[in-house]
């Protein structure tokens, strides 16, 4: 089967579409000018802010015209991210997806799933003829991925309606009526490079096929960092034989789970069979502890032609020192609801190479004041190496409403609608949801919701078919029972 034959097929239909076009966070202006072209063709109030955020407007269909507008929003951005065998340029082409059972997929790509689910299903509604709903305005924000940036220039003047529905939800059996800010922590420092040492040979350390996730709604899962696991090799290596640090790489994005590390080192050619041991005994040691979570966990070490400088010796040991003491994963679960994560960090990206030493991390909390203390443990575990420590794209949190209007609508049509009751919450990722309703003075009152997508921002992202299904016959039974003014 083929995605143009799956139901509902407007809404697959437009998710295909929007997927044959590159749009990386930052770098938007192709499906801006998509989604652009596409208010206009349909004769729709189409207009770009001043950021890049797109507005279209629909009015009500017949006999609807006295109910509350509503504001239909997703975010046109997505994460670029692959497999690292995988040869693909996101900057020319178009995802390449596939289904599977009850599954979309990509192949060795992230899928744009999250959030471009939620775009189709608006633009089904925009272009649909036979649809009952009140008058809609969308909005397409731009960069949520990496800033908010779209969410936090938007252009509040753009907008009358009073109810905003999030489209960015990723379980079907969830209702999200609250969400964690967050803060990025980068770091940078410069570090002395000395000869390499007479006699030594180099090897190429790889650690890859960990899972990775979303940072937010992952960091749960107990799934490895790659980053923080190459660390420990290193740093138990380096009590075994005389290592040194030529480069380091890992990681990709700021908010995607660290999958793959890549390591130069160099040790004596008389200890090499002492490290090629240690590697394996080591490697044995990840695989057990993690066989019930990476189960394709892998660590592979090839020899490469010896550079002529390494990292200054001393450095080396702080910065393993360093990165070992970085907070990663869950900081504090939240006391007020079960289950859920309240502050988390994500050593996303670790670079040493030619000199320059750097990393890229991600804290979130639902919670102003952890956000800080875990922002700031992350920063102090560097700043005492000598980085330079610069915390930005600080966004706020998003503080539930439990006794919202439009939650006890969608409670009621979810009830008679699904043959199990849903979860109500917060969950542990960064909607927009936080800022937008900081530009309405007057309040908006805003759900999340959508279907059940897996792995996102990795190239293991799917999407599950019965539940985009679900998910958009809810959607339009909600549209058609919005109250009125």
């Amino acid at each position: 089967m083929e995605l143009k034959d799956l139901s509902p097929q407007p809404l697959w239909q437009h998710f295909a579409a929007l997927n044959a076009v590159p749009r990386a966070s930052k770098k938007e202006e192709g499906v801006i000018a998509f989604i652009l072209d596409f208010g206009k063709r349909l004769g729709l109030e189409t207009r770009r802010d001043a950021i890049g955020n797109v507005v279209i407007k629909k009015p009500a269909t017949p006999g609807m015209e006295n109910r509350q507008t509503v504001i239909l929003q997703s975010h046109l951005d997505m994460v670029h991210q692959k497999n690292g065998d995988v040869n693909f340029d996101f900057a020319t082409q178009g995802i390449d997806m596939y289904v599977d059972g009850d599954w979309v997929k990509a192949r060795g790509t992230t899928l744009g799933a999250d959030n471009g689910i939620g775009v189709a299903a608006i633009m089904s509604v925009l272009s649909a003829t036979d649809l009952v709903h009140p008058a809609v305005e969308a909005m397409f924000t731009i960069d949520e991925e990496t800033g908010m940036t779209g969410a936090k220039g938007l252009d509040p003047a753009n907008f009358t309606g009073t109810i905003l529905l999030n489209l960015d939800t990723e379980e079907e059996d969830e209702l999200t009526i609250g969400c964690a800010g967050g803060i990025d922590t980068n770091t940078n420092a410069s570090y002395k490079e000395v000869p390499a040492g007479a006699g030594n040979i180099a090897f190429d350390i790889r650690i890859k096929g960990l899972m990775g996730g979303h940072s937010g709604m992952d960091i749960i899962k107990g799934r490895g960092n790659a980053n923080k696991l190459m660390n420990r090799l290193l740093y138990k290596a380096k009590q075994v034989v005389d290592l040194q640090l030529v480069s380091l790489d890992g990681g990709s994005l700021r908010n995607a789970i660290p999958r793959e590390s890549q390591a130069i080192v160099t040790v004596p050619e008389t200890a090499k069979d002492t490290f090629t041991a240690f590697v394996t005994a080591f490697t044995a040691v990840l695989k057990e502890e993690y066989k019930l979570i990476e189960k394709d966990l892998k660590v592979e070490v090839n020899a490469v032609p010896t550079p002529a400088t390494v990292m200054e010796p001393d450095y080396f040991l702080r910065l393993l020192r360093a990165i070992y003491a970085v907070p990663n994963g869950v900081f504090r679960m939240s006391p007020d609801i079960e289950g859920l994560v309240e502050a988390s960090s994500n050593l996303a990206r670790v670079i040493a190479k030619d000199g320059v030493f750097i990393t890229q991390s991600l804290q979130r909390s639902s919670v102003e004041s952890t956000k800080e203390d875990v922002s700031m443990a992350v920063g102090a575990a560097f700043e005492n190496i000598g980085c330079e420590v610069a915390q930005a794209g600080d966004y706020p949190g998003w503080k539930p409403d439990a006794d919202s209007a439009t939650l006890r609508l969608l409670l009621k049509l979810y009830k008679a609608h699904f043959p199990h009751e849903p979860k109500v919450g917060a969950c542990h990722a960064g909607l927009e949801c936080g800022i937008l309703g900081g530009h309405f003075p007057g309040g908006l009152d805003m759900i999340s919701f959508g279907p059940t997508i897996t792995g996102a921002h990795s190239p293991d992202e799917k999407v599950q078919i019965s539940s985009v299904g679900r998910f958009y016959d809810y959607f339009l039974h909600i549209l058609r029972e919005i109250p009125v003014k």
